[in-house]
């Protein structure tokens, strides 16, 4: 028989992963010195199923590079029976002093981003594979052709997480 340690052990290890927040999606891209502005990230995903509802983010690691107080993202979310939703999204990056909002205490922050989900619940629709393309829309102040190559960000991702009660 377990001794009274060995069973609050494993009560304790019981509680605290069953208590953990499953994400059904959680992907990352690195960036590679800077984001091309024709560098589109792409992720095919299923659909965790149609009837609960979800949250759906945009994830960015940025440094201190990134010198922009907002950012402007085309994300395109692809069904699975050939509607499209596609929209261009502008996230505030930064305090007016410039300093990064995100979470982290180096140089690095970690930016979680509504895509899906703030306003309204999100429910899939549709069973199936779900494309999500995501691509950085940035320019200049009176500059019509954007920026090239975009600086700071380091990690582009993507993720569905359960609606939190």
């Amino acid at each position: 028989m377990l001794s009274k340690s060995v069973q609050w052990l494993f009560l304790f290890a019981f509680v605290t992963f069953s208590c953990q927040q499953h994400k059904p999606f959680d992907r990352y891209t690195s960036i590679a010195d800077s984001w091309d502005k024709h560098q589109t990230i792409r992720y095919d995903f299923v659909a965790p199923d149609t009837i609960n509802p979800y949250n759906l983010f945009v994830n960015l690691r940025t440094t201190t590079a990134y010198k922009f107080s907002n950012l402007f993202l085309i994300v395109e979310l692809n069904y699975p029976n050939g509607k499209v939703s596609k929209d261009t999204l502008e996230y505030l990056m930064a305090k007016p002093n410039g300093e990064l909002l995100g979470t982290g205490f180096t140089t690095v922050k970690e930016h979680k981003l509504w895509l899906k989900g703030y306003e309204t619940p999100f429910v899939f629709d549709e069973q199936g594979t779900y494309k999500i393309q995501i691509q950085h829309a940035m320019r200049q102040r009176g500059e019509p052709n954007g920026i090239a190559n975009l600086e700071g960000i380091i990690d582009v991702g993507f993720s569905i997480e359960p609606l939190s009660n």
